[in-house]
């Protein structure tokens, strides 16, 4: 089993959401880190975090409101936690994975699919992948029901998120045992 570590200043994760149902809000969360684990070439397992404090969508208001207790309540869940439960290849560096997503004190089961690149070695002689996913989740699942109905109808926040996830990770380098005296 080879382990490898998400680069996270080359990887992100970005969302979107309807607002005041007219309109698209989009954001992303700036510290994500994890594991990915292959076996015989193959995605096998993932484990990865987020941290939601680190949420921008910017605008410094808006982002305050997220983490507040109205939603991502980010003094009491700290972390948002995925990990991988099933992974199907589909061929051609292809996957369903299913998994649960801890967030905000509930885990739930998540389907998506990804893409993962062939490896490369990079100039820094590290061996290096990429890949890209998306898929959708119902917020209020997880308890972020925090809303507002509007005077002519519909909603402040829209119930479903769509997310995009590309990232890149290195293949872990064993640490070298220490000199013998």
């Amino acid at each position: 089993m080879t382990k490898w570590n998400i680069d996270s200043s080359h990887s992100g994760i970005e969302f979107r959401v309807k607002h005041m149902a007219i309109a698209t809000v989009r954001g992303s969360f700036n510290k994500l880190e994890g594991s990915i684990y292959t076996e015989n070439g193959k995605l096998s397992r993932i484990e990865a975090s987020i941290d939601p404090a680190s949420i921008n969508t910017n605008d410094a208001q808006r982002d305050g409101h997220l983490r507040s207790a109205d939603f991502f309540d980010v003094e009491n869940y700290p972390s948002i936690k995925f990990e991988s439960t099933a992974i199907e290849s589909l061929g051609n560096g292809s996957y369903r994975i299913t998994g649960d997503l801890d967030m905000h004190g509930q885990t739930h089961p998540v389907t998506f699919e990804a893409d993962v690149s062939e490896a490369i070695t990079d100039p820094y002689g590290l061996t290096r992948s990429g890949a890209s996913a998306s898929g959708k989740l119902n917020r209020k699942q997880w308890g972020l029901n925090w809303n507002q109905v509007l005077e002519l109808g519909g909603v402040m926040v829209g119930e479903e998120i769509r997310f995009n996830i590309d990232l890149e990770a290195t293949v872990e380098v064993p640490k070298e045992a220490p000199a013998a005296a």
